[in-house]
């Protein structure tokens, strides 16, 4: 069956090259996601070791569509009492983008109108809408003629991990920090840092990769345990085969945040795990910061003063100056959407990524540092 995997914008490359690494081969990249072909027994170890995809659709019908009508004939065929039991809560979700539809919520009322008269077709019931938190979850995409649904097999996003207990008030989020560490290519055992941790997303992620442990070891809820199919046998034996405890980490990791309830919020989160004790974390400034000598790698998410109060010249400034005189050997990794505190660090990147955290676009750079000058070192734009 075809699985495709959710993503944000910009990260098809990333989340196919894990696919990859994952023994997924044969992938095909769309907007916004990845499709691959498997069975139950992948979506179920996809769910649980995926960490750069936001959800994973199992489809159900692809069809063409030329009216309004056509959406809920095509959904009326599929046979939902087959997939879910009637008591069990619905929503249709997703995404359509076609000029067929004058209200962009009336596609998503056609599917659920279809779903509900299966039901009272086929059981004399019809199972109960919860849109907020629904038990099962039916995705719709629509692209001009083309209509595609699907079951959500996530349910909630994948970034809902389960393992933070406190964030602050501008968190990254967890599958784009996933995500942000791949594109560092990073070694996993030279000494990773995050000076501007806030509640430890980039150090938890960073963590769980260097240790092999699933991201989502810690969530519970997949829609998939819903389904009149969920194999619990099959799943114990994915789940329970997972690497979940590790005696140390095969590298250094170091965090800090200016800010103490955000650093006891970082703790708090590392709580929970068997390597929290091993990533260290400092209550200091960025000028305070304990860095070691290189060779290291730096990746943050500095405040940017869209959802925090931050002097960006003054932060940006203060935060080149020290890369350039105090981090000789590093490779440093920064993700903001503030041009100005780019245009402040005085450093030419020597790569440039654009991505969205959430809903606001930013930019993730690269700055090797050396001594001296970085003479022919060409900058490289990557879907700028």
């Amino acid at each position: 069956m075809k699985i495709v995997l959710k993503t944000f914008y910009g990260l098809e490359d990333v989340l196919a090259e894990e696919l990859n690494e994952l023994g997924y081969s044969d992938c095909t990249k769309l907007n916004r996601a990845v499709q691959i072909e498997g069975e139950w027994k992948d979506v179920y170890f996809l769910n649980l070791h995926i960490r750069c995809a936001i959800s994973v659709l199992v489809e159900l019908r692809r069809f063409s569509v030329k009216t309004e009508k056509d959406l809920y004939h095509e959904a009326k065929k599929i046979n939902w009492s087959s997939l879910f039991d009637v008591k069990k809560t619905f929503a249709v979700k997703g995404a359509v983008n076609s000029t067929i539809f004058n209200h962009s919520q009336f596609p998503f009322l056609l599917i659920k109108d279809a779903i509900v008269d299966h039901f009272r077709d086929v059981k004399g019931e019809r199972p109960d809408i919860n849109v907020k938190s629904p038990q099962i979850v039916i995705d719709l995409y629509v692209r001009e003629n083309e209509g595609v649904i699907s079951v959500n097999t996530s349910g909630l996003p994948l970034f809902q991990r389960g393992y933070r207990q406190s964030t602050g008030d501008a968190p990254l989020n967890e599958v784009v920090a996933a995500a942000l560490l791949r594109m560092t290519q990073w070694d996993k055992k030279t000494t990773l840092i995050d000076p501007f941790c806030g509640s430890g997303t980039l150090l938890i992620e960073a963590a769980l990769l260097a240790a092999g442990i699933p991201s989502n070891i810690e969530r519970s809820h997949y829609a998939f345990k819903n389904m009149w199919n969920f194999d619990a046998k099959l799943w114990d034996e994915i789940h329970s085969s997972a690497n979940k405890v590790v005696k140390e980490l095969p590298c250094t990791l170091i965090g800090g945040d200016i800010d103490p309830q955000m650093v006891m919020k970082t703790k708090r989160n590392l709580r929970g795990f068997s390597f929290g004790r091993f990533v260290d974390v400092h209550n200091a400034s960025v000028d305070e910061f304990p860095f070691p000598e290189g060779p290291a790698v730096l990746i943050s998410n500095p405040p940017y003063g869209e959802r925090l109060e931050t002097d960006v010249e003054d932060l940006y400034g203060n935060l080149g100056s020290i890369m350039k005189h105090r981090l000789l050997g590093y490779t440093c990794f920064i993700i903001s959407s503030s041009e100005a505190g780019f245009k402040y660090l005085a450093l030419k990147p020597d790569k440039k990524y654009k991505l969205f955290n959430g809903d606001l676009e930013c930019s993730f750079r690269k700055y090797s540092i050396y001594e001296g000058s970085k003479k022919g070192t060409a900058e490289e734009t990557i879907k700028e």
